[in-house]
């Protein structure tokens, strides 16, 4: 193992060499493999696409760099990403004039980090420059990665921000279209809000694009299960919602409590509502949720359809690609939706 996989760095890098006279390039070659570095000799004509396959560093005689091998270099350091530095190991003859190589390298690869050894040189030290080179290469790449992320990162909250912008205007265009004052538009659309808020905090906090469907009846749930005798009690089993799933549920049943505050067994002292899911017993079971109010006044059947009325059906709707049972039975409401729980599951 190389000290670069000692330092927990992972696998290193690849080398490509251009060394075409003599017996350079087997010799850098065997030294590399030595100490477990990969390397590849090239010929200036396969100089350009082996540069194209991106190796960690480049190591190069200086009797190589006609005007032609200089070119090609040259193209591959300007078509670089922002992130990459390919690192440039020349080794020049002790007779040579390094300065004026240096020079001119330095003229024709304005963009490059180039590193010179005059030769002979020591087995020891040219690896100790190679790994060196590669480590830098390795920094650079974790780099480029880090861009990667931050650039996905960017467009998926730019994507959910769009989404959570269009509920709130959509939750705003329904409410405003149910309220007949603005006392009630604004208490309706805040508490919308609050409930759109909670769950985004749900899926937050459950770390990934999957959260605990008891997270959201909790979160959602949490004011009116408080006290000594809860006024909702809730019973299932253990399912993982995907986060679209999850807010459009979160939404349901804040509509629910609401309508249960305002007309139903949330209006009274001793009114009781009980919300409790079932898996059926198959490989692709169906979920059902069912929402029963008791302990409330007389139920009678609504002579219109509100906005809570109209999103729950379209919601779960949409989610179960079947239509909720809502039944207005005068000892209390019940609202029954059911469906393949492979559509609310997230999709690998």
């Amino acid at each position: 193992m190389s000290d670069f996989e000692q330092n927990g760095l992972g696998p290193l890098d690849w080398v490509l060499i251009l060394a075409p006279y003599r017996k350079d390039a087997s010799y850098t070659a065997s030294l590399l493999h030595e100490h477990k570095i990969k390397g590849r000799a090239t010929s200036p004509a396969e100089l350009a696409d082996l540069l194209a396959q991106s190796p960690g560093a480049l190591v190069v005689t200086h009797e190589a760099l006609d005007p032609a091998a200089i070119a090609t270099i040259a193209d591959f350091l300007r078509d670089q990403p922002n992130w990459s530095e390919i690192p440039i190991i020349v080794l020049v003859d002790r007779a040579a004039s390094q300065s004026r190589i240096k020079a001119a390298l330095g003229a024709a690869w304005p963009r490059s980090r180039q590193i010179f050894y005059q030769r002979p040189v020591a087995a020891l030290e040219l690896i100790s420059g190679i790994q060196s080179a590669l480590l830098a290469r390795y920094r650079q790449r974790e780099v480029r990665d880090y861009l990667e992320r931050e650039t996905e990162l960017r467009l998926e909250l730019n994507h959910r921000v769009k989404n959570i912008l269009a509920s709130v205007m959509s939750i705003f265009e329904m409410t405003r279209r149910g309220a007949t004052t603005i006392e009630e538009l604004s208490e309706d659309f805040r508490g919308r809000l609050t409930a759109l808020s909670n769950v985004h905090s749900t899926v937050f906090l459950a770390g990934g694009e999957e959260v605990p469907f008891a997270d959201v009846v909790g979160s959602t749930l949490a004011p009116y299960r408080s006290g000594e005798l809860p006024r909702v009690s809730v019973d299932g089993p253990h399912i993982l919602l995907s986060r679209e799933a999850a807010t459009t549920l979160a939404l349901c049943l804040h509509e629910l409590a609401t309508n249960a505050i305002k007309y139903g067994a949330l209006s009274r002292a001793e009114g009781h509502v009980r919300l409790e899911w079932k898996l059926s017993p198959s490989s692709d079971p169906d979920l059902t949720i069912t929402w029963t109010e008791t302990g409330g006044p007389l139920v009678v059947v609504p002579s219109g359809t509100g906005y809570g009325t109209r999103y729950i059906q379209a919601a779960l709707t949409g989610l179960f690609a079947r239509r909720p049972e809502l039944a207005f039975d005068p000892e209390g409401f019940r609202c029954i939706a059911a469906g393949p729980l492979s559509r609310i599951v997230r999709k690998c």
